[in-house]
């Protein structure tokens, strides 16, 4: 018997504040130099990092956390000419380095805006490599993105952003195991992927 495994995320929208400790830890964790960011919250039906909905006093906000989707059929794979986006065993998508040839169409398939790129030599404030030190250093010319902390989630901790999340919205898992948290969340609040319709098929889940 196959022991298979597809590791995912389920976030809890109603709890997340919009604090971005996920973006920091995520920075912090990978080495993410100083003008890029593999996490990101925006602030839905607003074109503004800072908006809110509403007029005036009547404001609200609410928040939505992105990054790579590690979906099952990922549309950046297939338009990859090297290779170097791959699926790995635990079901998360990963970059060859090595083999990235910084032409972008991952980028420009990705649905989800989740990707970017090294355009300038890495700046990191303070001025040295931080983070955990298995972590790959990406050069100049590389795309990069969400790993899902493989370094951590291979060693069985939780990625960073679970573990900083301040208010408990994300849950980290394997999808494939029936009787896990994330999978009993995703089962119980019908949790929903972003653009469906694409037919990417996310391990990205959100719910209210």
């Amino acid at each position: 018997m196959i022991n298979m495994t597809r590791f995912g995320l389920a976030i809890d929208l109603s709890r997340c504040t919009g604090c971005n400790t996920c973006v920091m830890a995520c920075k912090m964790q990978n080495n993410v130099p100083m003008s890029l960011a593999w996490n990101r919250v925006v602030v839905e039906d607003c074109d503004f990092e800072v908006g809110a909905v509403g007029t005036y006093p009547n404001l609200t906000r609410s928040y939505l956390p992105i990054a790579c989707q590690h979906c099952e059929n990922p549309a950046c794979l297939r338009v990859c000419p090297t290779g170097a986006t791959y699926k790995d065993d635990k079901g998360r998508v990963e970059i060859d380095y090595d083999k990235c040839i910084g032409c972008r169409m991952c980028m420009a398939a990705c649905p989800y805006n989740a990707r970017v790129f090294n355009w300038e030599d890495p700046v990191r404030d303070p001025d040295f490599n931080y983070g955990d030190k298995d972590v790959p250093v990406r050069p100049k010319g590389v795309v990069e993105k969400c790993t899902l902390c493989k370094e951590r989630t291979d060693r069985g901790d939780e990625p960073m952003c679970v573990r900083c999340c301040l208010s408990k919205a994300r849950t980290f898992g394997d999808l494939d195991d029936p009787e896990s948290e994330i999978s009993r969340l995703v089962r119980e609040k019908k949790a929903g992927v972003l653009l469906e319709e694409q037919g990417t098929r996310p391990q990205v889940h959100y719910f209210n």
